[in-house]
């Protein structure tokens, strides 16, 4: 009886929402690009360009940002994140193992997705028919890998962790002093790069809370077996120093520190993307 009040279980859960879809462009293989927190699918506009020459270019709207939909409701955790993603790979119908790139929040959103996927939580039609998970390489940009401070021996990168942390608690229990300073770093950034108002204050803070405060990231890349391939900026504010050494040390993965370039994908950080992608 177990097994079929599981079924039920799962039959009541309302169906996850489709997300926004806002480029679907080139042929060949497959990239889904998947952008971070309080931004849209505009953070790839240098990227989109390079690649849809040679590749199929698949660019969405995370949960609660963009066009996407705003469940009544919605707690915006990594799962809600996830099972909207995952619907929406679904109804894409792809046939071919896929690229994915995730940038910031959508590094952890991407990972997660690969990490519930190897183990069947989507895909096991697809592994019946193809004998392989979708994902075939995983790209993160920027990822705010942030272990629980009492988990980490050092005590420099505890100390700077910690500080990430009560920085973005601070940010979360300030709402205005939030989002006054949002639109000022808006006005100097690409219109839609960063957008956090009223509308996305939700999706923001509760994304902020049980995403990147609290997140699976690292468990779920060292359960992985395709390839990682990690790109910074040297430049990146949201990358506290030695917080990624943990996944470094992984042998799938693969570091790649773009100087001069910030947490934003720039042309030069744009350009090793791309590359990484046809290599």
């Amino acid at each position: 009886m177990t097994w079929w009040v599981e079924r039920m279980r799962r039959a009541r859960r309302p169906r996850p929402p489709l997300l926004h879809v806002a480029t679907d462009a080139g042929s060949g293989p497959v990239v889904i690009l998947v952008h971070g927190i309080a931004s849209s699918s505009v953070t790839f506009y240098e990227v989109i360009p390079m690649l849809t020459p040679n590749h199929r270019v698949i660019a969405v709207d995370i949960l609660g940002f963009g066009q996407s939909p705003q469940p009544v409701g919605c707690e915006y955790r990594l799962e809600d994140h996830v099972g909207a993603l995952a619907a929406t790979i679904r109804a894409l119908k792809l046939r071919e193992p896929f690229v994915m790139v995730g940038h910031s929040l959508g590094s952890l959103i991407s990972t997660r997705y690969a990490a519930m996927e190897r183990h069947g939580r989507f895909w096991a039609a697809w592994r019946r028919l193809a004998g392989r998970g979708p994902v075939s390489r995983l790209l993160l940009v920027g990822p705010p890998v942030y272990l629980t401070p009492s988990d980490i021996g050092d005590p420099r990168v505890r100390s700077r962790v910690s500080a990430y942390l009560r920085a973005y608690d601070f940010l979360r229990a300030n709402k205005e002093f939030t989002l006054a300073n949002a639109a000022i770093m808006s006005r100097l950034l690409p219109k839609g790069i960063f957008e956090l108002s009223e509308k996305t204050w939700t999706p923001f803070i509760k994304s902020m809370e049980h995403c990147i405060e609290s997140q699976t990231v690292v468990s779920d890349i060292a359960s992985l077996t395709v390839p990682v391939d990690v790109i910074y900026g040297a430049l990146d504010a949201f990358i506290a120093q030695g917080s990624m050494t943990v996944i470094e040390r992984m042998r799938h993965v693969t570091m790649h520190r773009v100087e001069a370039n910030d947490h934003i994908i720039r042309k030069r950080l744009a350009r090793v993307l791309v590359k990484v992608i046809d290599g």
